[in-house]
């Protein structure tokens, strides 16, 4: 099948517009969209809800969502897999969606902690069963000439929901004077429009052939089918991710240099807006110029990021990190999701974005881990030269990536394997 690969490095130049991607993966961005709104809407407020009105203590809280979150990277690497056995993405995608759009109403309904904590659990188990799939029906609906824009545009609109929800929420608490209960029931319906969109506007693709060697994509033969390529993917996307811990410790930094509480989740929107607006944009840049040259800009930006933010303990170096940390966030989040695309059977996309996903969630928990260890023990500082310090790492692990990404090891438009 060799002969019609592109190079991963240099894909085919298009001059693609926002308007020449396929409606199913509009669709697919603002069923992306609409969910995070909702859920963020729920999300910003909970932990409050927890702990002021139901007396949760902290630590339960923390339990909770890490249990929640533990639970949706555990799911995501089966339910791509059986995406890939069964050849029915938006099926699945739609089931999970279908999950979390159902949990809703439970927010607001809920008289105990059990209820809250049952409608998380399944709401992160919705999450886990259609992460992978939905990632692998982008890849599906999309022109390979332009699979990185499609992923861009996804992840921006998706990056549109996760800033658009707490600012809903925050003029909600306002209207209903801090009603939380009230607040959670505007989160129902943009959940249900998602489900719809999924259900009536998403195409299902044409059916995927099985893997070639085994029926079973999570065998062995199934995974040693997804080539070394993808796993030094996973691999370097893994060290990235430990150097990109969570989001909460640009929160924590605000608090710490002096941000007015009120005013502290105003970083989040910003970091959330820059990465919006870099994201699609990135994706277009990486169909007509190449992923790597994107991905290493991205790298150096997250590198820019830590530095201001350990070394800069000011209103404006936290500003400047912050809009560093959101450009990084563009530069990178979706084009790592477009290598995965670029580099495995069609059949196994499944599987690959599940594995991807498990790894990724794996990496950000450990990540989490070690930024807070660094954070009690040295301090702000420690934790963000040591996120600089696991990009470096990235960096040359990225640099032995390239030499794979050559024509003989790459995949073609129809993401057949050119072997």
């Amino acid at each position: 099948m060799a002969g019609r690969g592109n190079k991963i490095d240099e894909p085919e130049a298009v001059q693609g517009r926002l308007r020449d991607l396929p409606r199913g993966i509009w669709a697919l961005g603002l069923v992306s969209m609409l969910m995070d709104i909702s859920s963020e809407m729920i999300h910003a407020l909970l932990p409050i809800y927890f702990v002021t009105v139901l007396g949760t203590s902290m630590v339960t809280v923390g339990a909770i969502e890490g249990i929640a979150e533990a639970t949706a990277s555990i799911v995501k690497i089966f339910s791509g897999a059986l995406s890939d056995w069964l050849g029915r993405r938006k099926l699945l995608a739609a089931i999970g969606y279908g999950l979390a759009a159902f949990t809703k109403p439970v927010f607001p309904l809920a008289s105990s902690v059990g209820w809250l904590v049952g409608a998380r659990f399944v709401d992160r188990i919705g999450k886990g069963i259609r992460g992978a799939p939905r990632d692998a029906l982008v890849a599906d609906l999309a022109p390979a000439q332009m699979r990185g824009a499609s992923f861009g545009l996804r992840q921006s609109l998706d990056t549109v929901g996760a800033f658009l929800g707490p600012l809903f929420a925050i003029g909600l608490m306002w209207a209903t004077a801090n009603d939380i209960k009230a607040v959670f029931w505007w989160a129902v319906p943009p959940a249900f429009l998602s489900l719809a969109l999924i259900i009536f506007a998403v195409p299902e693709p044409a059916r995927p052939t099985r893997p070639r060697k085994t029926e079973n994509p999570m065998s062995l033969g199934g995974l040693k089918a997804l080539g070394a390529t993808f796993w030094w993917v996973v691999a370097v996307s893994g060290l990235f991710t430990l150097a990109r811990f969570s989001d909460a410790f640009l929160v924590l930094r605000a608090q710490n240099v002096g941000v007015p509480i009120a005013l502290v989740p105003a970083v989040m929107v910003l970091m959330n807006i820059v990465y919006a607006g870099i994201a699609t944009p990135a994706g277009f840049l990486s169909d007509r110029l190449g992923r790597q040259g994107i991905l290493l800009i991205g790298f150096a930006w997250l590198i820019v990021a830590d530095l201001l933010l350990a070394l800069v303990p000011s209103f404006a170096g936290l500003a400047l990190g912050v809009v560093a940390w959101g450009i990084h966030m563009g530069l990178t989040a979706g084009i790592l999701t477009t290598l995965v695309a670029d580099t495995v059977p069609k059949e196994l996309r499944g599987t690959a974005f599940g594995a991807f996903h498990f790894v990724s969630g794996i990496a950000m928990l450990a990540a989490s881990l070690i930024a807070g260890l660094l954070w009690d023990g040295i301090g702000p500082a420690g934790t963000f030269l040591s996120g600089a310090g696991f990009t470096a790492l990235a960096l040359v692990g990225f640099l032995l990536l390239r030499e794979r990404l050559n024509p003989s090891k790459t995949l073609d438009g129809e993401g057949e394997a050119s072997l």
